[in-house]
């Protein structure tokens, strides 16, 4: 057995993996904070396209179909990221680190997310909304993820470009166009 498969085993090995860890880990990967603030800067913008309160049914649809993207490509950031993650004293205790998520239910998990918010968007509020939940899923998981984070230190400049789609979410949920 390789030292590497071992240090993983004994990892597992020491793993909570109850019932409530598990659910832990999963929301752990969509990274509940930084998903608070996005679904927030959306809902501001919903407020200023409706000059006032958007209605429950809009404002709920859009919160959930905000969250779902967001956590969603979240989730794909740390499935990608897992071999980085696993070495860097900050991120060491993720969920995919620790042996608590498998990867390849890590990448599942953040797809059915995506998946889900481009129906949650297209069936209660409308088109626009559902491209944008593609657009600024793609642009966080792909673009800034996969392409950007590993190869240039603009980065975090390019990529908050995926910071600007929440706003226009928000407004295309109450007004059906950017």
């Amino acid at each position: 057995m390789s030292v590497a498969r071992a240090e993983s085993l004994a990892v597992k090995s020491t793993v909570d993996s109850s019932f409530w860890n598990i659910v832990k880990a999963y929301v752990t990967l969509t990274k509940p904070r930084i998903t608070a603030f996005v679904v927030l800067t959306a809902y501001c913008a919903a407020i200023a396209a409706q000059r006032g309160l958007p209605s429950f049914r809009v404002a709920a649809a859009l919160v959930v179909g905000l969250a779902l993207s967001s956590g969603g490509s979240a989730a794909i950031n740390m499935w990608y990221d897992r071999d980085i993650d696993k070495v860097m004293k900050r991120t060491a205790n993720r969920p995919i680190p620790m042996g608590l998520v498998p990867a390849w239910a890590a990448l599942w998990f953040g797809l059915a997310l995506g998946v889900l918010s481009v129906v949650v968007c297209a069936v209660w509020l409308n088109t626009t909304t559902a491209v944008l939940s593609v657009v600024g899923f793609i642009y966080y998981a792909v673009i800034y993820t996969m392409w950007l984070k590993r190869s240039t230190p603009q980065n975090i400049v390019i990529g908050g470009g995926a910071g600007a789609v929440p706003p226009l979410m928000g407004w295309a949920a109450v007004t059906g166009h950017v």
